[in-house]
């Protein structure tokens, strides 16, 4: 890669056992499109591990804790798995276990 650029979404993720957040959380669908995702972490409407994040090229990996504050109902879970493509419900629901919903 050349001196100051930025790894493509791919090359980031052969690089490390993590992912962007934006990705995961629309591989896992908790929103219809990617773009809404990242809308969902630039309000500050998630947090990584307790933390507030509003960057959606934050990375996850498995074992992280997410709070998802979605429309109408807010959401802890945990990151089992990480994906390389967008599945069906079936595969979304392998990649996270549900912690505690209020």
């Amino acid at each position: 890669m050349a001196r100051g650029s930025r790894p493509s979404d791919s090359e980031e993720a052969a690089e490390a056992d993590d992912l962007r957040l934006d990705r995961w959380i629309w591989f896992a669908r908790f929103q219809r499109s990617r773009e809404a995702c990242a809308d969902l972490v630039r309000a500050g409407r998630v947090r990584l591990n307790g933390r507030r994040v509003q960057r959606p090229g934050a990375a996850v990996a498995p074992g992280d804790i997410l709070t998802l504050a979605l429309p109408g109902r807010t959401i802890v879970v945990e990151v089992l798995a990480l994906a390389e493509r967008r599945g069906g419900a079936e595969d979304a629901t392998r990649l996270y276990r549900v912690v505690e919903t209020p």
